[in-house]
């Protein structure tokens, strides 16, 4: 997603916990909402450059890198 401003990805975050993290992709990219998902969930398919899904097991670790999208 080049045409999406700001940062796109925050691989640093995974292991991390949920709510530092959505806190972090938001400070770093103010045009983002990042979205907590509990691994399994079901998301849309569209892309969106105002969106991170932030997935996290079951005790609220992020397992994948966040990006925008």
């Amino acid at each position: 997603m080049a045409e999406c401003p700001g940062k796109k990805s925050w691989p640093e975050l995974v292991g991390k916990n949920e709510e530092d993290a959505a806190a972090k992709i938001e400070q770093e990219n103010h045009g983002v909402r990042a979205i907590v998902l509990l691994e399994g969930s079901a998301t849309t398919r569209d892309r969106r450059c105002d969106r991170v899904w932030v997935w996290i097991n079951e005790r609220g670790v992020v397992t994948r890198v966040p990006r925008v999208g």
